[in-house]
């Protein structure tokens, strides 16, 4: 048996493999940070055996209550990601799998390379409908995308949507495929119809360099990005800084922070009621995205979820609130699990690539029914 993760958003470290195929493993922590939790390795020359992981310093990791209730994800192909059951206890998380194939590979939620990423860069630029640019670059001389779609910005609402501000909650540019997927579709007349009334701003990949380090949540100089944006600096968070620069220059009508919860088993929303300067139209707007959204998708909700921010007590840091805060528009945080949708679950899949597709086209749909009132 061999154990591997050298490879983009790999991170795995091998403390021991026994004979009998029962191995135990660390997950490494972020760079120039103690945040951890995005495991993503290899297993190979294991075919027909059965064989037990164990991730000894699970109990350290950064949200450890979310190993409870949590099955891990597994792909021959690193195409379809299935589900095995894992045990959580005294501080280990352990499972247990015979492979039918010699190479299979593990990770917290389906993993999202940057060369997908190029790829899908590269697919969308090809409509008509499309812009793409490139605003920067990061610590590491990655480029930071930005994707406008639409027919130009005058007389638009400007809509943001932004994605792994949090590089190991890959589930947020699963998402965007599907933000993509409905907007660029040329037969679907919801999209056609919003396209005349909505610019788009949007961008797939917030944290490239920690995409590709196999970070949890920070990016090359160890900065956690939803805590940068109201002092960010091309020194520490350029990531931050070049978004932030074209938002002040284009404005903002509307903002998603697509993100993923390590404990809570559901999709919801976080807003930005304690923000100084919030008013009752923003408020308004919130409550009504919220339910159209109900409306739409059974994979959404609104009882379980963060505790909303009293009067005052909002974090400028965050980009959800420094939006909301400096554009008076509506700024939403989108949270999804790493586990699977209590409320409507698939034991086989959990919460999949595909799901969160499914739960763009229903955030872009119920955009469509109240972009006027932005």
């Amino acid at each position: 048996m061999l154990i591997s993760s050298q490879f983009d958003s790999g991170n795995i470290e091998t403390v021991d493999i026994s004979e009998n195929n029962d191995v135990r493993l660390k997950i490494k922590k972020d760079n120039k940070s103690d945040f951890f939790q995005w495991f993503h390795f290899r297993v190979s020359g294991v075919a027909d055996a059965m064989c037990r992981f164990v991730i000894a310093n699970a109990g350290d990791a950064a949200y450890a209550d979310g190993w409870t209730g949590y099955s891990v994800c597994a792909s021959y192909d690193r195409e379809n990601w299935f589900r095995v059951n894992a045990n959580y206890e005294e501080g280990a998380l352990s499972w247990q799998i015979e492979p039918e194939q010699d190479s299979l590979y593990f990770a917290y939620f389906a993993p999202y390379s940057m060369e997908r990423h190029a790829d899908l860069i590269a697919d969308v630029s090809a409509s008509p409908l499309v812009t793409s640019s490139v605003l920067g670059h990061t610590l590491d001389g990655q480029d930071m995308d930005l994707v406008e779609i639409g027919h130009g910005s005058e007389g638009r609402k400007k809509i943001w949507l932004i994605a792994r501000q949090h590089p190991g909650e890959t589930m947020a540019e699963w998402w965007m495929e599907g933000v993509f997927d409905f907007l660029l579709d040329e037969d679907n007349p919801v999209a056609r119809n919003l396209l005349d009334n909505a610019h788009f701003y949007i961008v797939p990949n917030m944290n490239p360099d920690g995409s590709k380090r196999g970070n949890l949540r920070t990016n090359a100089a160890g900065a956690n990005l939803n805590r940068e944006w109201k002092d960010a600096t091309m020194e520490r968070s350029p990531e931050v800084y070049l978004v932030r620069q074209k938002m002040q220059e284009a404005g903002v009508d509307f903002h998603l922070d697509a993100h993923g919860d390590e404990a809570l088993p559901y999709n919801f929303i976080a807003g930005f009621e304690g923000v100084p300067s919030v008013t009752k139209k923003q408020l308004a707007l919130l409550d009504r995205y919220q339910t159209l959204l109900c409306d739409m998708s059974p994979d959404f909700q609104r009882e379980h979820g963060y505790p909303v921010e009293a009067p005052g007590t909002s974090d400028l840091r965050k980009s959800t609130d420094y939006a909301a805060e400096t554009f008076g528009c509506l700024a939403v945080t989108l949270e999804m699990p790493f586990k699977d949708n209590a409320n409507l679950p698939d034991a086989e899949w959990g919460w999949s690539p595909e799901r969160c597709r499914h739960l763009a086209h229903a955030c872009i749909a119920s955009l469509a029914q109240m972009v006027d009132e932005l």
